[in-house]
């Protein structure tokens, strides 16, 4: 058996689910969008320099989540999926998926972005599992505390989080004949460094440099 792990912005996605989602709440007038627009630019360029202060980035991503009723923010992901997010699957992103799930591989998104914004996202490609930062919710009404619950999927909390999964299903990386982790951010070395096979997808210039560098396979999804 092998292993296959996905990065999901930038990655198996043309764009980033998370902006897409605070697109999606400026059009319909529940976010400011000059507040969310400048915002999410300050925090792209830390996250680009790899700066991020994860923590901090995460208060201003789920405040959101805990002004409205769990319902009503179903009821807008099912139309957010469909305005912003089939669009942004391409078909070789779902071919590289479909590929590894007819091999037979452990297949999972890794992903900072929060579970609430991912889960039906990786339920569209057919992905089983999914390692995304986890949105604190009250467990009565399904409200959101506004706050993550244990280690956010980022950096090296993705190694973290990937190994308590694995952990939880008896397995470690040495269960598996091959490991692959895709990723177009050097935010991710800390995750590529720990598989077999990493593969830069569409890298940015760091991600792309340090690959050449060693080797490391270098494709394109888009």
């Amino acid at each position: 058996m092998n292993l296959a792990l996905f990065d999901l912005d930038n990655t198996l996605l043309t764009g980033d689910s998370d902006f897409e989602w605070a697109q999606f709440l400026i059009s319909k007038g529940v976010v400011d969008r000059e507040l969310q627009e400048a915002r999410n630019i300050q925090f792209y360029e830390q996250y680009k320099a790899g700066t991020l202060d994860i923590y901090e980035f995460l208060i201003f991503q789920l405040a959101p989540l805990t002004r409205h009723p769990r319902a009503e923010l179903d009821a807008w992901h099912r139309e957010y999926m469909d305005r912003h997010i089939r669009p942004i699957i391409g078909e070789p992103a779902r071919a590289l998926v479909d590929q590894h799930l007819a091999n037979g591989d452990l297949c999972a998104i890794v992903t900072a972005t929060n579970s609430f914004v991912t889960g039906p996202i990786a339920r569209e490609f057919g992905i089983p599992h999914l390692i995304g930062t986890t949105p604190a919710v009250d467990m009565q009404n399904g409200a959101f505390s506004g706050g993550p619950r244990g280690m956010p999927s980022f950096r090296e909390g993705k190694i973290e989080r990937v190994e308590a999964w694995l952990e939880s299903l008896g397995l470690w990386w040495g269960s598996f004949a091959d490991s692959y982790f895709y990723s177009d951010s050097h935010n991710d070395l800390p995750l590529m460094g720990k598989v077999k096979t990493p593969v830069a997808v569409d890298p940015d210039d760091k991600l792309r440099q340090h690959a050449s560098q060693l080797g490391w396979k270098i494709i394109a999804l888009r």
